[in-house]
């Protein structure tokens, strides 16, 4: 059973955090989700519903993978030395790291995707990847690989990166099966991205 460390702020993207968590629990026990955050207060989503916190970052770093979420309030973490050092520890121990939208902003802010591709939202990508500008930033791509690096663009491809990491980790077939599950549309090809050009970037 891979163990999956899925970080969440005040003011998280629900669909970010839900949409992969949904694709990464897998089937059969594959994966033991647990929810981390700052403290063990209740966190609210960008929507008003609250999350109960599995855990803090002061409790593990050593997860089998690892979940950011975006959300516009994820910028106001840049500047947060704890949380950005439990980042950099976590993502050196995890097999997989994974994040959506402007999750990816503060996965870069750690400093683990400095000189490796990555992508993010596109509607906000002018306006966020100059705040860690160490990174090749892709502009066209639904998601990107780099090593163990998994980065998404906004929202809804967050699903679409957990189910090719899902597929890395154990199969095309068992990644079509979970997406045929939730009845899902998978865009399995990374660099199908049509909100590039909607958002003026290409």
């Amino acid at each position: 059973m891979k163990t999956i460390g899925a970080f969440v702020f005040p003011g998280f993207e629900t669909l970010d955090y839900f949409g992969p968590i949904e694709m990464l629990g897998g089937f059969d026990g594959q994966g033991q989700i647990i929810t981390i955050a700052q403290t063990m207060d209740p966190v609210t989503s960008v929507h008003g519903q609250r999350i109960l916190p599995d855990a803090t970052i002061d409790d593990a770093d050593d997860y089998d993978l690892i979940l950011i979420p975006g959300g516009d309030s994820a910028l106001n973490l840049l500047n947060n030395a704890p949380l950005l050092d439990w980042i950099k520890r976590a993502s050196h121990n995890a097999e997989r790291v994974m994040a959506v939208c402007t999750g990816t902003i503060l996965l870069a802010a750690s400093g683990v995707l400095e000189d490796r591709r990555a992508t993010t939202n596109k509607m906000d990508f002018t306006a966020t990847v100059p705040l860690v500008p160490k990174v090749d930033w892709i502009k066209q791509a639904r998601w990107v690989k780099d090593d163990k690096f998994y980065t998404s663009s906004g929202v809804s491809a967050g699903m679409d990166m957990a189910l090719a990491v899902m597929a890395d980790l154990y199969g095309d077939a068992l990644a079509e099966r979970l997406a045929l599950t939730c009845e899902y549309e998978w865009h399995k090809d990374a660099n199908r991205d049509p909100f590039a050009r909607l958002a003026g970037l290409i």
